[in-house]
């Protein structure tokens, strides 16, 4: 399954311009990274992905629609899964942005990634 584009277009609204944000197709959906984290996705399973401190996550689980991220088979702390109808609304997609924005921010800056050594040395 393709992710939903009128869902994308709804986060990037959302998140407005801001330079430190860039977009990636990944996992089948369209991940909104701010500083090289993901901070939300469109996902390809329907609904968002969104990245949270795992600190927040149980009491998240608890308080929402949300469930934890299982990819794989193996849960994934700090990722929490909503339904496509848990974000219909823009004031509950709004906040799950502005959490995963939120938590995205407050990690440091990624580094790119070093491209491999090719050759050899004399």
């Amino acid at each position: 399954m393709a992710y939903d584009e009128t869902l994308a277009v709804r986060i990037r609204d959302l998140v407005g311009p801001d330079p430190e944000l860039t977009e990636k197709k990944m996992f089948g959906g369209l991940a909104f990274l701010i500083r090289g984290h993901i901070a939300i996705s469109a996902s390809g399973q329907g609904g968002v992905l969104v990245h949270v401190d795992p600190a927040l996550r149980d009491g998240l689980v608890a308080a929402t629609a949300a469930t934890v991220a299982v990819m794989r088979g193996r849960e994934m702390a700090g990722w929490l899964r909503v339904a496509a109808a848990d974000v219909a609304a823009d004031d509950a997609l709004a906040e799950w942005v502005e959490i995963g924005i939120g938590h995205a921010r407050s990690l440091p800056p990624k580094q790119p990634a070093r491209k491999p050594r090719t050759g050899l040395r004399a």
